[in-house]
């Protein structure tokens, strides 16, 4: 499955900004309590974006543990070097597409993440084969993305703004089927753990900033939804629309994240 999609530092990091200002809850410290992270680990980062989660893994560790990063988009990497040098280039980057082998080594890591990223996989099977190739034995595989009830106010105000099916996401139609299937086939242990992060916006303006940025990131995802620029704009400006009505009506506009995270043994 090719899945046409295309992220920018831009809109990445407004929805991480939102989160950090507006969720009750801290998804980074969930994966720290959930992951098996320990001093001196090997650790690989599949789909690093901005080298959020390795510069987490890092800071928990107190620098003692060899970090490594990859990803696809040079514009991201490129903030993630402008972070790394801030952070003393603990941390190696490079450009990396999962959907062909690794180069890496087998066994070469104690620990493998992918955060927000291993549903964009092509052949989900190839890409969890190469992690599972690269872990050590004993060695564990930790991955997150959206369960289907993720953010579903988020989906309701569009389908009222547009009148419009929703089309098929990529995280929320594959993560917690295909993908949590396929590294149960391949691991010796799996577990899914549930991170439920309920997003309370106090105005407008904020979830209409999320709004934009998600599909603005996923515009290609969404490709029965927008054909032009002056298309994008008018479906947010019915989107305003509606979210406007709901905030009158409740006072607030409440966005449950529900996040699966599969942790897995080798």
């Amino acid at each position: 499955m090719t899945i046409s999609f295309q992220e920018t530092t831009k809109d990445l990091l407004t929805r991480i900004n939102i989160h950090d200002l507006y969720g009750a809850k801290d998804i980074d410290k969930w994966m720290l309590e959930v992951l098996p992270l320990e001093q001196e680990m090997s650790i690989l980062d599949v789909g690093c974006g901005s080298g959020k989660q390795c510069f987490s893994y890092l800071a928990h560790l107190s620098g003692k543990a060899a970090i490594t990063g990859t990803d696809i988009s040079d514009e991201l990497l490129k903030k993630a070097d402008e972070e790394n040098m801030k952070a003393g280039n603990r941390v190696t980057f490079q450009k990396m597409d999962f959907n062909k082998p690794f180069n890496f080594s087998a066994e070469t890591f104690d620990l493998v993440s992918c955060s927000f990223a291993i549903y964009y996989a092509e052949n989900i099977p190839f890409t969890i084969s190469e992690m599972h190739r690269v872990l050590k034995p004993g060695g564990t595989l930790f991955t997150t993305g959206p369960m289907p009830e993720n953010k579903q106010m988020f989906y309701n105000i569009i389908r009222e703004a547009t009148n419009r099916d929703i089309p098929p996401m990529p995280g929320s139609s594959r993560y917690a089927s295909e993908i949590f299937e396929t590294i149960q086939a391949q691991f010796s242990h799996v577990a899914l753990h549930i991170f439920e992060n309920p997003l309370t916006f106090p105005e407008v303006n904020p979830f209409i900033d999320y709004t934009r940025a998600s599909l603005s990131e996923d515009r290609l995802l969404w490709n029965t939804f927008f054909e032009s620029k002056t298309d994008f704009e008018q479906i947010m400006s019915k989107i305003t629309t509606v979210a406007e009505k709901w905030f009158q009506r409740d006072g607030k506009l409440v966005m449950t994240k529900v996040v699966g995270g599969i942790l897995a043994k080798k």
